[in-house]
């Protein structure tokens, strides 16, 4: 047996036909305190600020790649010594 049942009603309605607390003005502080963070770090979504944050970090990976890769293929001095 199948039941269909079309209810209209606006989501203020419905939140409050089923107790549900009134969120708005919290919603609306939240949201202004997002914006107001949003806005004070947008300075650091410069481009040229971007690259000088980011990109002493990369070269340094970069400068230990080669050591790395170099160490994958070389003999383990290590485990040799057990002898």
């Amino acid at each position: 047996m199948i039941f269909k049942i079309e209810i209209e009603c606006s989501p203020e309605e419905a939140r409050e036909f089923f107790g549900l607390p009134n969120v708005e003005k919290l919603n609306d502080m939240m949201m202004s305190q997002v914006q107001e963070q949003m806005s004070s770090q947008i300075s650091a979504m410069d481009p040229e600020t971007l690259m000088k944050t980011w990109m002493p970090a990369a070269a340094k990976a970069w400068e230990n790649f080669p050591e790395q890769l170099f160490a994958q293929f070389s003999p383990d001095t290590k485990n040799n010594d057990r002898d």
